[in-house]
């Protein structure tokens, strides 16, 4: 379940998406050929950058102005 919090709420996004990712590559592993391989790279790795960009933005963002 989500958090209601901002921050948290954001970093879980991009954890589950990230899981994703490693799930899509998971089974990528598993298939033959030259379309498992590009399945791997294009959408688990576009999947695995795209958490990892969406957690670094949010800790970005979350940045408290008084520091």
């Amino acid at each position: 379940m989500l958090s209601t919090d901002s921050l948290e709420r954001k970093l879980q996004m991009s954890g589950i998406i990230l899981i994703v990712g490693l799930v899509v590559e998971g089974f990528c592993m598993l298939g033959r050929g030259p379309v498992a391989f590009l399945i791997f790279t294009g959408l688990g790795g576009l999947l695995f950058l795209a958490g990892i960009a969406y957690y670094l933005l949010a800790l970005v963002r979350s940045g408290s102005p008084g520091a």
